[in-house]
């Protein structure tokens, strides 16, 4: 049997149990604790602002009268002259359709005319030769009224023959559809090699003159406007601002989106592009009321309810403050309640913070050099 004699090397041993033991105490041992960063935020003192949020409506400018013009006779569309965008004059070529039927019965009708008017001379020679037997005596007064009657007869259908040759006229010409008005061509409704009847939209023109201001108004602010009432209205951006009557507002509202087209008449010298966009402005209404308000990137979700992070100034920590929301304003949400006039709440960043924890406020850096 093999032995080990242990006595024989007794410092090797101790060395051994006492690395044994260091590698013991420093897998026991915690890690130092690692510090908290200190972070930046924004934040914004909030304060009471007046909530009216029907006091602004998008709006677009449209002419005043907006014609869709279509042919007077139906037919196949040969041709379109025109594109949308594009200005156009009074008595301008817009679309023609296929006119070969309508030739065809103009030339009818002119022959019916010709043969018509053959018979009203032969009917006239006729009276004039029985009107000079009568003043003979060769004939009675009968016979001459029977020979008055035939031309008068003959006399009225060549005025119908006449008649009919103009409406043919009138059909060949309309087979060209031609603009009433000076204004811009806003939508084509019918291509080359359609088939369309009498009165079907071709062409949509808006015709040059006043615009209006044009914007959709909810139900529950009817009350608030009315015809003759002056408005603000101003162009998208920093456009112009236009002081604007009510000159007409709907009697029924529209039934898809359940409200009311309102138009106001913009002054004559105002002539915005049509289509473009403007913010249509009414006056405060009794029930607004004082509210605060916060960007919605500042609102932190805990479970079902919500809550921000409130600056103390003077410790330079954020604490979880929760809140109740009221309506959606734009960008921002109504504060109903949990918040005074005068905290400071963190805006951004929000989901990075814990309660307690040391934070200070985003400057933004100033290029001297500019």
């Amino acid at each position: 049997m093999m032995r080990f004699d242990f006595s024989s090397r007794p410092l090797s041993w101790a060395g051994l149990l006492l690395v044994g033991s260091v590698v013991l105490l420093t897998a026991c041992s915690r890690p130092a604790p690692v510090s908290e960063p200190v972070r930046a935020v924004k934040v914004v003192t909030v304060g009471a602002d007046t909530l009216d949020p029907s006091a602004t409506f998008a709006a677009d400018i449209r002419a005043r009268i907006e014609s869709r013009l279509g042919f007077r006779v139906a037919g196949k569309i040969v041709s379109r002259r025109v594109e949308v965008g594009q200005r156009v004059q009074a008595g301008q070529l817009l679309a023609e359709i296929d006119a070969q039927d309508y030739r065809l019965s103009q030339e009818a009708a002119k022959a019916q005319w010709q043969s018509a008017q053959t018979q009203l001379e032969l009917a006239a020679a006729d009276f004039r030769r029985y009107k000079a037997l009568r003043d003979q005596s060769f004939i009675s007064d009968a016979e001459l009224e029977r020979r008055e009657t035939t031309l008068k007869a003959a006399q009225a259908l060549a005025d119908q023959a006449r008649a009919q040759w103009d409406v043919q006229g009138h059909q060949t010409d309309y087979t060209r559809l031609l603009a009433d008005h000076a204004g811009v061509v806003t939508a084509i409704e019918a291509e080359a090699g359609q088939v369309v009847s009498a009165g079907t939209p071709v062409i949509r023109v808006a015709q040059d003159g006043p615009r209006d201001v044009v914007f959709a108004l909810p139900e529950d602010q009817l009350a608030r406007v009315k015809t003759g009432q002056v408005l603000q209205a101003q162009a998208w951006g920093d456009g112009p601002v236009w002081q604007s009557t009510v000159r007409e507002v709907a009697a029924s509202a529209d039934p898809m989106t359940r409200t009311y087209s309102v138009k106001l008449a913009l002054p004559p010298t105002a002539q915005p592009a049509l289509g473009s966009t403007a913010t249509v402005r009414l006056a405060r209404s009794a029930a607004a009321v004082q509210a605060i308000r916060l960007p919605t990137s500042a609102l932190r979700q805990e479970g079902q309810g919500a809550s921000v992070w409130v600056l103390d100034s003077s410790a330079m920590t954020v604490s979880l403050q929760p809140v109740q929301l009221g309506p959606v304003v734009g960008s921002d949400v109504v504060i109903a309640a949990g918040l005074q006039a005068g905290q400071q709440v963190v805006v951004t960043g929000v989901h990075v913070l814990t309660p307690g924890q040391k934070v200070t406020v985003f400057k933004p850096v100033v290029d001297a050099t500019r």
